[in-house]
């Protein structure tokens, strides 16, 4: 028997049911609008002129539309200059994180060294460390060893991620260990294992720190700021703020809109990752 704030016999009642699917229905267009209404606004204002966004920002094109805007972002701002320093940025971070975290968490939930339990308290105690104290020590160390106003300053810090090491061990540790048992039978090692076994039955948790790792890359600034001190290399997140002053409202809006594309396209492809918990059908036979 199921138990709700709502029977199923109140359910029954047509009045109930109209008034509850009623409010479901306002909670939802409410979700709706204060999520999506920001992100289509900017869409919005970034393909119309200055003066329709300042006198009506809430009409929609009151006097046409203005595609120059983004036009103009691209190339007199040098949008694209700084756009592609940010992909560059995100991938190298990508890639530093899903290395240290896939190899990390499966040398601690597959592998299992005799002090794999002391590693994962002390990657677990990092977590308790504010970021903002390690600041000043890693930034000296990036300045000894020459890294200034190079992407590796951004890419090899970016690895020390502990949540994502624990959430791909707890991942780990949750697929059948027949599977590894039945690969080492057949005369596999521990890197075949885990580049055939393990990577392809990790799809989920592997899509999930991508975007994590994705969409903290690309709205970093502080980071970016100290260690990047060159505008030629700086990603948008830091080369727009400085901008602001120097460029129109319309134009400075439709660099803004360009810069969420890539974060709104990732979260939509990979959109299904977060709502399912994997899928390890057919992992094991019988």
């Amino acid at each position: 028997m199921s138990r709700g704030l709502v029977s199923p016999s109140e359910w029954a009642t047509p009045t109930t049911r109209r008034v509850l699917r009623g409010a479901q229905g306002l909670l939802l267009g409410g979700l709706l609008l204060a999520g999506l209404g920001p992100v289509l606004w900017l869409a919005k204002a970034a393909v119309t002129p200055t003066r329709d966004t300042l006198r009506t920002p809430l009409s929609v094109f009151p006097n046409g539309l203005d595609l120059t805007n983004l036009a103009t972002a691209w190339t007199r701002v040098e949008i694209d200059e700084h756009f592609f320093n940010t992909v560059a940025l995100a991938t190298g971070s990508w890639l530093v994180q899903l290395v240290v975290a896939t190899t990390a968490g499966y040398a601690l939930a597959v592998l299992r060294p005799r002090y794999g339990g002391l590693v994962t308290g002390v990657v677990l105690g990092t977590l308790f460390v504010p970021s903002i104290v390690l600041l000043v020590p890693l930034y000296l160390t990036v300045v000894d060893t020459g890294m200034i106003n190079t992407f590796w300053a951004v890419w090899l810090p970016s690895g020390a991620s502990a949540f994502n090491v624990v959430l791909v061990q707890r991942f780990f540790a949750s697929l059948p260990r027949e599977v590894f048992e039945a690969a080492r039978v057949d005369g596999a090692g521990p890197f075949r294992v885990f580049w055939s076994v393990v990577l392809p039955l990790s799809r989920p948790v592997i899509g999930v720190v991508s975007v994590f790792a994705v969409v903290a890359s690309w709205k970093d600034f502080l980071w970016p700021l100290l260690v990047l001190p060159d505008p030629a290399v700086q990603p948008l997140s830091v080369r727009l703020p400085a901008l602001q002053r120097y460029v129109e409202l319309d134009v400075f809006l439709a660099a803004l809109a360009i810069s969420t594309v890539i974060p709104v396209a990732l979260f939509l492809v990979f959109q299904r990752l977060f709502l399912r918990g994997g899928a390890l059908e057919g992992a094991v036979k019988g």
